[in-house]
């Protein structure tokens, strides 16, 4: 297929070739692979800057959506891959093998630095998914960092820079350039452009912005990081978002308010669940309104059913047509395929499922967001989205799985409902994801070129 670029993906993909050490903050669905590849191509086969590529991505998408993208496109077809993917001996093999390109899930980062310790071979680094590289203290992070100093070029790839706000972006610049824009260590980022938020004594629990600190680090990084929004260069279909206010019992909820209180919740005679600290009593809550907990066995106790009454209501409502249902814990997919039972359901768990889906095969995809988070085009298979369970305050989760249906090719509205419980977690959480949704599109909206 001959590929004819937009015009944003001329001006990313000019970036990428004009800037050695970059970032380049693609929302989802406006081709950075086809973007990466052919400033590859051309950095390859026309400049010959470049002869061995890494490219670091997750799991699913170094298997397939990479290789697939190679063999997509008349002008990248030649280009030869191979994955570092399997045991240890296949990812052995895949090494030794003559390639262009070398696809790696970011789990084995750490095992290929130490495979190649300071023999490192490949002149440009890729990292799709940038984001994942957000936490300092990871072994992939640490292991990476060391050889950046060996790599010639780097790129890095994300939709979703700061998931959880400016913090995150020290890590991510510093695999760009080694600490020059942001600090070379996290506690000179910090001494810089932070301030301690939440604290115990001398343990601080997060970190806030000191006051100016936005302008100063948009202004630090923005000759090495490039955004581009979709509303700017493609005609998206309309997204509407839907708050289904979910009314739980005067039983139920002060069952939960009790549980919240005092952190134990008592299920029957001889069935009691506590929570020992707050990160358990958040986790068990959201775990509460969708209508089951586990126990202190990890066995599942059932509370109520009033959420799947209000999702039975949108499915009928769909009138047959597909609907996209994604859920957080295991209990919630079994309740689920139980009440839906006269409904064709389907997960994914192989390019087959992806096929049918996009075919209009499937009436209920029910899906981990944490499964389908990157990589997957399902826009063709329907336009209804709804949050059974939110994702736990992980905003990229939540703006990746949106992107499977809100994306360039989807033809129709695409409706997204969450299902809310009124006056507990889930308010708190939709909250909280709104929040840090408008912090990131300030930072790409400044970032712009």
């Amino acid at each position: 297929m001959k590929f004819t670029p937009y015009e944003y993906q001329r001006k990313a993909k000019d970036w990428i070739i004009e800037h050695p050490k970059s970032g380049l903050f693609l929302p989802m669905g406006m081709g950075k692979t086809s973007i990466t590849l052919t400033a590859l191509n051309d950095l390859m086969y026309d400049r010959f800057e470049v002869r061995k590529v890494l490219i670091i991505a997750p799991i699913r998408v170094a298997q397939a959506t990479w290789p697939d993208g190679i063999g997509k496109w008349d002008h990248t077809r030649h280009m030869t891959f191979s994955r570092i993917l399997g045991s240890r001996s296949q990812r052995t093999r895949a090494i030794r093998q003559e390639a262009d390109i070398y696809l790696i899930n970011r789990e084995n980062v750490p095992w290929l630095v130490d495979f190649w310790k300071s023999n490192w071979p490949y002149d440009m680094v890729v990292v799709d998914e940038l984001s994942n590289f957000k936490n300092p203290q990871a072994k992939r992070f640490k292991a990476l960092k060391t050889v950046m100093p060996l790599v010639d070029r780097f790129v890095g790839l994300t939709g979703t820079p700061a998931p959880k706000g400016l913090p995150d972006l020290w890590p991510q610049l510093y695999l760009m350039d080694q600490g020059k824009r942001l600090g070379r260590t996290l506690g000179a980022f910090r001494s810089t452009y932070l301030i301690p938020g939440r604290k115990n004594g001398f343990v601080v629990y997060d970190w806030v912005l000191q006051e100016g600190a936005k302008r100063r680090i948009y202004d630090a990084i923005e000759d090495i990081c490039m955004s581009l929004k979709a509303e700017d260069w493609l005609k998206l279909p309309d997204c509407q978002y839907i708050t289904q206010e979910v009314i739980l019992s005067a039983q139920t909820m002060h069952q939960y308010k009790r549980f919240k209180r005092e952190k134990i919740l008592e299920i029957c005679e001889d069935g009691v669940i506590t929570a020992s600290n707050a990160g358990v009593v958040t986790n068990k809550l959201l775990q509460f309104t969708a209508g089951a907990v586990y126990d202190e066995k990890h066995e599942v106790q059932q509370l109520h059913d009033t959420k799947l009454d209000v999702l039975e209501d949108l499915v009928e409502a769909a009138n047959g047509n597909p609907v996209m249902v994604f859920y957080y814990f295991k209990h919630d997919e079994d309740r689920i395929r139980a009440r839906f039972k006269g409904l064709n359901i389907r997960a994914i768990e192989n390019q087959q499922d992806v096929q049918d889906w996009n075919a209009g095969k499937i009436d209920m995809l029910l899906v981990h967001p944490a499964s389908v988070g990157h990589g997957l085009n399902l826009q063709e298979g329907g336009n209804t989205i709804i949050w059974y369970t939110l994702p736990n305050w992980n905003l990229e989760l939540y703006l990746q799985a949106n992107a499977r249906l809100h994306r360039q090719g989807q033809k129709h509205t695409v409706m997204i409902y969450h299902l809310i419980a009124k006056g507990t977690v889930d308010e708190d959480m939709m909250r909280s994801l709104m929040e840090k949704d408008i912090s990131q599109k300030a930072l790409i909206e400044a970032l712009k070129k």
